[in-house]
């Protein structure tokens, strides 16, 4: 027998609670600009509210195309509380990415921020036929509705639209540039459990106020956006990350909580050197590094220079993640530590045989924040399958570790060749396919290469056509000036042939051997 109703409140509910109970709390600052929650919430509220009233339906999807600020944010978070599908685009993309990855999509609805403007309108012919509606946060004409006019007479309440934990509630984009984009789906529930299992881990509460430095459309922004506010903490938002306005935003604001990539924390540490450490830094309570390997030599660095440490984060925004605690860490340098709650993991073989300690193979993993899938890949859902002897479904990374004899994890090596420059995913075939445009290229292979301030470049290894007048420099100028600004190669260079296998396929790892040793700036 059952008397009192017992739901698990989604995300949407959650936050509507915190602006009722957290009301004078503030929920986000940035720059001059601070929200209590009690005002966050009506204006995503009114977002919301505003769009429905415009004909965007509970389960669309919406682009958003914007700058890191508080309207980014509040359209986020106002398409999550009226159950509309969010389609976060980073701004590094090319043009192309950008409209393969809207039309993957099918977005019925665009918002941007003014800087964004007039790209999307150079654009607009290429975009979906479902587009119906074009959102600016300034600034409003025949084409264009502002987010003053969108919110005129809408209301403040949460819109009563039944949303499930089954819903989407974003697609986040892993590459696209060229061919067929990969859009990683996330629903309400899931992003839900994501979050309460992220904020265990990270050590989260309603005391935090968390910094944010990267893009609010990277899956790292949203790891530190959904545990703050699901703990009813402060987001403050900087509009791009410099590691001097870093350590002063932590001192003033006496900042708790940030995630970041390896190279940002380089940065920081630098300063911190250069200044004889005279930064009050006591106010942190956790610190997240992820999206590419924090070496040994960088992370001793942080410990020695920040009182909480480090937590270092092993995942993909498909929904696997890894932690190491700070007080783990001595002796363990180069883990990555354990599955996060809820979460196993299995090392498999090519064969995909289970493998036992200290030996190498394929990560791949299973739980409750694993994403139900890519939207419209089936080829790519096959392939990211791996099924165990009970017949469930494990997520394959394409990751090559191992665990040591305490369960400790270590990453070996990246399966799938991709390069994480500043902390983002490209994938070399899409820089690829746009090379092989060029009429001297014959064949082309592209790796990672060291970065003094990326962490990873991008080099390409070309083999010309021998008729060709052409330069590397000429090349290199010609494909940089159509790739996306994180997908920029940092040289080309010229060989005979590439080595191939057997099977034709190239040999990637021989490539690295021979090219990887050079660092680029």
């Amino acid at each position: 027998m059952q008397i009192f109703e017992s739901n698990s409140p989604l995300l949407p509910e959650i936050f509507s609670l915190h602006g009722k109970w957290r009301a004078q709390q503030e929920a986000v600052i940035c720059g001059r600009e601070r929200l209590t929650w009690a005002q966050f919430i009506a204006g995503n509220h009114r977002l919301a509210n505003g769009l429905l009233a415009r004909g965007v339906n509970p389960r669309d999807a919406v682009g958003v195309v914007m700058s890191n600020g508080v309207p980014m944010l509040q359209a986020m978070m106002g398409l999550m509380a009226m159950g509309a599908v969010s389609v976060p685009i980073n701004l590094s993309v090319n043009d192309d990415g950008l409209v393969s990855m809207l039309n993957d999509a099918g977005v019925t609805a665009l918002i941007v921020s003014a800087d964004q403007r007039a790209r999307i309108e150079s654009l607009i012919p290429s975009m979906p036929k479902s587009l119906k509606l074009m959102v600016c946060d300034q600034g409003a004409d025949d084409d264009w509705v502002s987010f003053e006019q969108l919110v005129a007479t809408a209301g403040e309440q949460l819109p009563k639209v039944g949303i499930e934990a089954t819903d989407r509630l974003n697609i986040i984009y892993s590459s696209g540039t060229t061919g067929l984009p990969k859009g990683i789906v996330h629903t309400q529930g899931g992003r839900r459990d994501w979050a309460y299992d992220l904020a265990i881990a990270l050590r989260y509460h309603c005391n935090s106020k968390t910094l944010l430095t990267i893009g609010l459309y990277s899956n790292i922004s949203w790891v530190a956006m959904l545990t703050t506010l699901l703990a009813g903490g402060t987001l403050v938002i900087a509009k791009k990350f410099e590691a001097n306005a870093f350590l002063d935003i932590v001192q003033d604001e006496k900042i708790t909580h940030t995630a970041m990539v390896p190279i940002q924390f380089q940065r920081v540490i630098e300063c911190l050197e250069k200044s004889k450490n005279e930064y009050d830094l006591g106010s942190l309570d956790a610190m997240m590094s992820c999206g590419s390997p924090l070496h040994a030599e960088l992370k001793q660095s942080i410990f020695d220079y920040m009182p909480c440490g480090i937590i270092e984060l092993y995942g993909l925004t498909e929904g696997v993640i890894t932690t190491i605690e700070p007080e783990q860490s001595e002796g363990r340098w180069s883990s990555v530590g354990k599955p996060l709650i809820g979460t196993d993991i299995r090392i498999v073989d090519d064969n995909d045989v289970q493998m036992a300690a200290n030996q190498s193979g394929e990560i791949v993993s299973r739980g409750r924040i694993t994403m139900p899938g890519y939207l419209n890949r089936p080829d790519a859902n096959a392939e990211a399958s791996y099924t165990d002897e009970d017949g469930k479904v494990w997520l394959r990374t394409g990751d090559i570790g191992y665990f040591d004899d305490e369960g400790f994890i270590y990453i070996v090596d990246r399966k799938k060749d991709m390069i994480l420059t500043g902390g983002q995913n490209v994938y070399p075939q899409d820089i690829e396919a746009v090379m092989f445009e060029h009429p001297a290229v014959n064949d082309v292979a592209v790796i990672a290469a060291p970065s003094n301030r990326w962490g990873e470049t991008p080099i390409a290894i070309v083999v010309c056509d021998e008729k060709s007048a052409a330069t590397m420099n000429e090349i290199t100028k010609w494909s940089n000036q159509r790739l996306g600004k994180q997908q920029r190669i940092a040289a080309a260079i010229a060989v005979n042939e590439l080595p191939r296998n057997p099977n034709g396929k190239i040999l990637k790892r021989e490539l690295k051997k021979v090219h990887s040793v050079v660092s680029y700036d």
